[in-house]
C-alpha cells in the first residue's frame, strides 16, 4: 500500500479505539474522520458526501417514519393485546411474547417495537405473576432475531444492501432474500431461549423499585404564622439540602413542579421531597417548618393531577448527563422535569438524591409536566419513555396503519416497486392518512444513526479505494490458507466483534468492503458473505451496550451486567455456528 493507504488504516483503527474506549458518539467521531479524508485529499468531495445520498440511507429514514405511523396509531397495541393473553408457566409466556415481537421486528425497526412492548410486558408479567427479569431480556433479544428475517427488519440489512449495490455496480437483495438464512437462526435462536433462559435469567421482582414512594418522598408543611411566610425557596434554605431535594409544592389544591429557586413560600404550603427518608428529622429542624396534617398511607404523588405525571426513564449512552451528578447537570432545567428516584441493577440508589451521578442504563423516576412525555419520546437521551399515569391509546388509525405496511411488503416483494419507492410510499402515506404527524415523523428520525451510517460509508469507500480493503483481505485468505468455510467464518467473528465494542451499522459498512475485495481475489460467492455480515452485525447478546434494544431493556429487567454475559454468549455462539453451518451446507461459497 502507499501512504494513501496506511492513512487510512491508521485512521480507521483510530476511530474504532475512540468509539470503543471513550464516550465519544459514534455519528461524531464517523463525521470527524469524514472531515480528516476530505481535507487529505483522499476521497473527493463527491465520494465524501456519496453516502447521504445512498439509497439505502433514504430507505432506513423513510421506515423509520413507517414504524412511527405504525406505533403513534396504536398498531402495535392492537397485536399485542390480542395475543399475550394469560399463559400459565415461564416457558409458556416466552412463546405468547415471541409471536408479535417476531412479526414486528421482521417489519418494523425494533426500537419502538420494545419501546411500546416494555411497559406491556412489565404490567403483564404482574399479571401472570412473573418477574420481569425472565422476560425483559428475551424480549430484546427476540426482537434483534426478528429483525434479521427481511431486508426492512433492521437498517444494518438495508444499508449493507445499498452499499453493496454501489461497490458491485449490481442488482441489490430482494425483500426476503436474506430469509432463508435468518428465518431458521431464528428458530434455532428462540428454542435455545425457550428451553435454557427460564433457568439461566435471574428471578428478580423489579416491581416494588418505583412501587412505594412513600419510601423516598417527604411531606412537611410550611407554618402559617411562621418566618418562611413570603420567604422564596432560595432564601429559606430549601434549595440547596444535602440529604433531600425538593420536588413539588401543593398549594391550595394546586400542583407547582419543576419549583423555581425564586418562587415565595406561602402558609399552608405542602412540600413534597424526594431523597432520603430518613432526612425528615433534618427538615422539621428547619424554622417554620412542620409535619404535613395529611399524612395518609398514600403519597400526594399517586394522586391524579392535570398538571403533572409520573414518567420513567431509562438513560441512554448518549444522554449528555451521563457521568454528571443530578445537581450538577441541572437536570430540573434541562428536562424540565425532577428527578425521584434513580434506579440501577434493579435498586434503587439511595442517598442523597442531587449527588448521584447518572449511568447508562439507569432507570429514572421523575416528575414531570403532561408535555414532557410527548416533547421527549424521540428523545435520544431517553431510550425508554413510560408514562406511569393510566392513558388510554388512539387506535383510531391502527388498521389503516398495518394495511400501508402491508401494501409496502407486497409492492416491493413481488417488484411493483422498487424497495426505496415502496418505504417513500408507505412513509409518504402514513403522513397523508394521519397515522402520525409530521411532527412525530420529525422526531422518529434518528439523526445519529444516519449521520453515522453517511459517514461510515465514507469511511468505507476510502478503504477501498486506497487499497486498505484488498490488504487486509489478502491477509485474511493467507491466514484461512484459502478455505472459503474459513474465511466466513472468520468474517463473521470479526464483524461480531466489532459490534459488540462499536455501532452495528459502523461495523457492517467497514468490513463490507474488505469481504468483497477477499470473495473477489478468492473466486468466490459474495451473496453468502453478505448475508454473514447482515446477521453478525445484527447478533449482538452478549453485553447491554452491543445493541440499543439491550439496554432498553437493561434497567426495567432489574439486570446486572453479568446478566447479560451469562445468556448472550451462548446466544452469540449459537447464532453465530447456526448462520455459518447453514450458509455452509445451502450455499455455493465458490462461483460456479
Amino acid at each position: 500500500m502507499q501512504w494513501q493507504g496506511w492513512f487510512a488504516l491508521a485512521l480507521t483503527v483510530s476511530v474504532l479505539l475512540l468509539l470503543a474506549l471513550t464516550k465519544i458518539r459514534a455519528h461524531v467521531a464517523m463525521m470527524g474522520a469524514l472531515t480528516i479524508l476530505s481535507v487529505a485529499g483522499l476521497l473527493t468531495p463527491a465520494e465524501a458526501l456519496a453516502g447521504f445520498s445512498n439509497s439505502g440511507l433514504i430507505t432506513v429514514a423513510a421506515m423509520f417514519v413507517v414504524a412511527c405511523g405504525i406505533h403513534g396509531s396504536g398498531g402495535i397495541d392492537i397485536l399485542v393485546n390480542r395475543v399475550l393473553g394469560t399463559p400459565s408457566g415461564h416457558r409458556a409466556a416466552l412463546t405468547r411474547m415471541s409471536a408479535p415481537v417476531v412479526i414486528l421486528s421482521a417489519f418494523l425497526n425494533n426500537t419502538p417495537v420494545v419501546a411500546t412492548m416494555i411497559p406491556a410486558v412489565s404490567a403483564w408479567a404482574r399479571k401472570i405473576d412473573i418477574s420481569p427479569s425472565k422476560l425483559m431480556i428475551p424480549l430484546s433479544y427476540t426482537a434483534i432475531l426478528g429483525g434479521t428475517i427481511t431486508l426492512i427488519g433492521t437498517s444494518t440489512n438495508l444499508i449493507v444492501d445499498g452499499q453493496y449495490q454501489t461497490l458491485t455496480g449490481q442488482e441489490g437483495f430482494s425483500l426476503f432474500s436474506i430469509t432463508a438464512v435468518a428465518l431458521p437462526v431464528a428458530v434455532i435462536g428462540l428454542l435455545f431461549m425457550w428451553l435454557a433462559f427460564p433457568r439461566l435469567l435471574p428471578n428478580r421482582n423489579r416491581k416494588e423499585t418505583f412501587e412505594n414512594l412513600r419510601e423516598f418522598t417527604l411531606e412537611v408543611q410550611v407554618a402559617h404564622d411562621g418566618p418562611l411566610v413570603g420567604a422564596s425557596i432560595q432564601s429559606a434554605g430549601l434549595r440547596n439540602l444535602k440529604r433531600v431535594f425538593l420536588v413539588e409544592i401543593e398549594r391550595n389544591q394546586n400542583i407547582l413542579t419543576a419549583v423555581s429557586p425564586e418562587e415565595t413560600l406561602r402558609g399552608g404550603d405542602r412540600l413534597v421531597f424526594a431523597g432520603d427518608t430518613e432526612a425528615i428529622s433534618d427538615l422539621l429542624r428547619v424554622k417554620g417548618i412542620i409535619p404535613s396534617t395529611d399524612q395518609t398511607p398514600t403519597s400526594s404523588l399517586r394522586t391524579d393531577r392535570a398538571e403533572r405525571c409520573l414518567v420513567e426513564v431509562v438513560v441512554s449512552p448518549h444522554c449528555s448527563a451521563v457521568g454528571l451528578a443530578i445537581r450538577e447537570a441541572q437536570f430540573r432545567d434541562r428536562y424540565g422535569a425532577v428527578v425521584l428516584a434513580v434506579a440501577r441493577h434493579g435498586e434503587r440508589v439511595k442517598g442523597n438524591l442531587g449527588s448521584i451521578k447518572l449511568k447508562a442504563g439507569d432507570t429514572l423516576l421523575l416528575e414531570a409536566r403532561p408535555a414532557f412525555v410527548s416533547r421527549q419520546r424521540y428523545n435520544k437521551d431517553f431510550l425508554l419513555i413510560s408514562d406511569l399515569e393510566k392513558e388510554t391509546p388512539r387506535h383510531s388509525r391502527a388498521i389503516l396503519s398495518w394495511i400501508i405496511l402491508f401494501a409496502l411488503v407486497f409492492a416491493a416483494t413481488f417488484d411493483i416497486l422498487s424497495m426505496l419507492n415502496a418505504a417513500l410510499m408507505g412513509a409518504g402515506l402514513m403522513l397523508l392518512t394521519g397515522c402520525c404527524t409530521v411532527s412525530q415523523a420529525e422526531r422518529s428520525l434518528d439523526l445519529g444513526v444516519l449521520i453515522t451510517i453517511a459517514a461510515s460509508l465514507a469511511l468505507g469507500a476510502a478503504l477501498e479505494k486506497t487499497g486498505v480493503a484488498g490488504f487486509v483481505a489478502s491477509q485474511l485468505t493467507e491466514i484461512s490458507d484459502g478455505r472459503p468455510w474459513l474465511l466466513l467464518l472468520l468474517a463473521y467473528v470479526t464483524v461480531s466483534l466489532l459490534t459488540e465494542v462499536i455501532t452495528n451499522n459502523a461495523a457492517a459498512v467497514i468490513m463490507l468492503p474488505i469481504v468483497l475485495s477477499l470473495v473477489e481475489q478468492s473466486g468466490l460467492n459474495a451473496e453468502p458473505f453478505v448475508f454473514a455480515i447482515m446477521m453478525a452485525a445484527s447478533a449482538s447478546f452478549a453485553t447491554p451496550l452491543g445493541y440499543q434494544t439491550n439496554l432498553m431493556v437493561y434497567g426495567p429487567g432489574g439486570y446486572r451486567f453479568n446478566d447479560f454475559l451469562r445468556v448472550g454468549i451462548p446466544m452469540n455462539i449459537i447464532v453465530g455456528f447456526s448462520t455459518v453451518t447453514i450458509l455452509c451446507l445451502f450455499w455455493p461459497l465458490s462461483e460456479v
